[in-house]
């Protein structure tokens, strides 16, 4: 009988212990919840953040992805290493974060060429938008048509209404087959009925070169390019090819002033691979748009006409999304193929 009573009470304490032990294991899940919370939002980042900017040192591009990355490293506590991987129009660079692990320590500069144009352009290509989560559209540019000051059409009216009175006869020049420039042209000569021979250059300061030397009648680029040579009155700016007027040309009209809708502007965007998980979205997102709206990058970009977005995920993926459909629209038409 004593066995028998001391295996009861040591059942009984057992229990007892066991739901003792349970409901202070409840209880501290439920006090640890917003710590472990609080943790999974602060352990990243951890370690160094690649990011990769899909063009060759040097160029638009390369200026912006370094001061975001300046910018962020400061705001995140770790360093931002940017990576040049050049090639193919930027889809070289962008399928290697299409492809990397979506961590949040490999991110893309995005762009029109690579994000856009390039599914288009490139069939074979060897990712899809799919493959990326967009954690801000950072900034857009215009194109801007410019001619020689001695080419006989002063304003843009009169640009369309020579080029249209003689098909055929003039030319322009493009960075090369398949830029946001070229392509800009392209969709202009749609909306406008337009017959005006493609000359394609490797890249942008052989084109300038070559308007300013009179070898071609004109020229469509991106704004901060043409600029200086706009200021230094050796090119003369007809339109922009934004929505609305770029405030570093305040007397160009743009082209959408003319023809409703039209718009064919290169942009920045930050992404990274698909499957980042959301509470580092979250803070990326976050630390981007402080940085952008940052004065040290604000109004360097301003000055030369690019226009700060800082826009959230939902609206930069609704943005591709058009982009995409846009510009495969005008390379479909166009026939457009890569030189």
């Amino acid at each position: 009988m004593e066995i028998t009573k001391i295996i009861k009470q040591g059942s009984s304490l057992r229990r007892r212990a066991l739901l003792g032990g349970m409901a202070g294991l409840t209880a501290a899940l439920a006090l640890g919840a917003p710590a472990a919370s609080q943790a999974q939002e602060t352990d990243w980042p951890t370690k160094p953040i690649r990011l990769v900017v899909p063009f060759p040192p040097g160029g638009s591009t390369d200026a912006v992805g370094r001061m975001l990355g300046n910018l962020l490293a400061e705001r995140l506590g770790q360093s931002v290493i940017i990576e040049n991987r050049g090639g193919a129009s930027g889809t070289i660079g962008s399928n290697v974060v299409a492809k990397a692990e979506p961590d949040g320590y490999t991110l893309l500069l995005s762009g029109v060429g690579s994000n856009a144009i390039g599914y288009a352009l490139y069939p074979q290509i060897a990712y899809q938008d799919s493959e990326f989560a967009h954690v801000s559209l950072l900034a857009t540019g215009p194109n801007v048509l410019v001619v020689n000051p001695s080419f006989e059409a002063k304003t843009f009216k009169e640009f369309i209404d020579i080029v249209k009175a003689n098909p055929g006869k003039y030319v322009a020049a493009s960075s090369g087959s398949g830029s946001s420039g070229h392509l800009s042209m392209e969709m202009l000569k749609q909306v406008a009925g337009l017959d005006i021979v493609h000359a394609p250059y490797k890249g942008g300061a052989a084109a300038i070169t070559a308007v300013m030397g009179d070898q071609v009648n004109a020229l469509l680029l991106n704004q901060d390019n043409l600029l200086p040579h706009v200021e230094g009155g050796k090119l003369r700016a007809l339109a922009v090819t934004s929505l609305e007027r770029n405030p570093a040309y305040p007397d160009v009209p743009a082209i959408a002033e003319f023809y409703p809708g039209y718009s064919a502007e290169s942009f920045f965007g930050l992404s990274a691979p698909a499957g980042t998980p959301e509470h580092i979205m979250e803070k990326l997102h976050r630390e981007t748009v402080a940085a952008m709206n940052d004065p040290a990058i604000r109004e360097k970009l301003e000055e030369v006409g690019f226009v700060v977005v800082a826009n959230s995920p939902k609206e930069v993926s609704d943005f591709m999304t058009a982009e995409i459909r846009k510009w495969g629209d005008t390379v479909k038409k166009s026939g457009a193929k890569m030189d």
